[in-house]
């Protein structure tokens, strides 16, 4: 299904594994299987292990500037910018998301009051999902935790935006171990293929309709007193009566 719009789509994993390249990450094999089906329709992917990079902790664009010695996030937030599809990936650590996906949900924060040319929230326009590797449980509580971020922040989710591996309940194999039915699991592969089509059917559909509207989400239009039929404070603590409770 490869066409003229897919080759002008780019997305970026933000693997937000504990281990530094190039030691072997579970959660890469997930990616790897989301990047294959991308890029075999055209869309540019690039995928980047935050643990990589000196990033500091904070909510401010580059903490460099509030009293840290270094801060590496602005190179990974100029990705984030040119990317047009978002994904977050993580392993689990005693059911919740790493240290490394909070601080880079913190740190994406930290662009949260920032606009794009049409006065809208940064990352409107964006399309988010997320991949999730454990071997005990979790899954469903990071995706919801992952999603709801990305979608706070603007991007859109589209259905079934999340794929996971978690293996059997307790300690057991982790997605690429040696003799893992991981890369074999029909659900999870299923889960994945959906998902990042998905994500490739969202990511289209708003480029080639030049992104969401802005009428009723401009931050500056809302700044310089346009209300978009909002009725108003008067209204709403005039309002009389109420429906009925029984």
């Amino acid at each position: 299904m490869t066409n003229e719009k897919s080759q002008q789509l780019s997305a970026l994993f933000l693997n937000c594994t504990l281990k530094p390249s190039p030691k072997i990450s579970h959660t890469d094999g997930l990616i790897y299987a989301a990047k294959h089906i991308m890029e075999a329709n055209g869309v540019d992917v690039k995928s980047i292990r935050p643990v990589d990079y000196d990033i500091a902790p904070g909510i401010k664009p580059d903490m460099s500037d509030d009293g840290f010695e270094n801060d590496e996030w602005p190179k990974i937030y100029q990705m984030v910018q040119a990317a047009d599809i978002l994904v977050i990936t993580t392993p689990i650590w005693l059911g919740q998301m790493s240290s490394e996906c909070v601080r880079t949900i913190e740190r994406l924060y930290a662009h949260s009051g920032e606009t794009n040319e049409n006065g809208q929230y940064v990352y409107y326009g964006k399309v988010g999902g997320c991949l999730i590797t454990g071997n005990e449980d979790g899954a469903k509580h990071c995706a919801r935790s992952i999603l709801y971020a990305l979608a706070h922040l603007g991007c859109v989710i589209p259905p079934q935006a999340d794929a996971y591996w978690l293996g059997e309940a307790g300690p057991g194999d982790s997605y690429r171990t040696d003799g893992s039915p991981g890369p074999e699991n029909d659900f999870t592969n299923r889960l994945t293929t959906f998902m990042t089509w998905n994500l490739i059917h969202m990511a289209r559909m708003l480029k080639s309709n030049g992104g969401i509207p802005n009428h009723g989400n401009s931050l500056e239009d809302w700044k310089v007193g346009k209300r978009f039929d909002h009725p108003g404070s008067d209204a709403i603590k005039n309002l009389q009566g109420g429906p009925s409770i029984r």
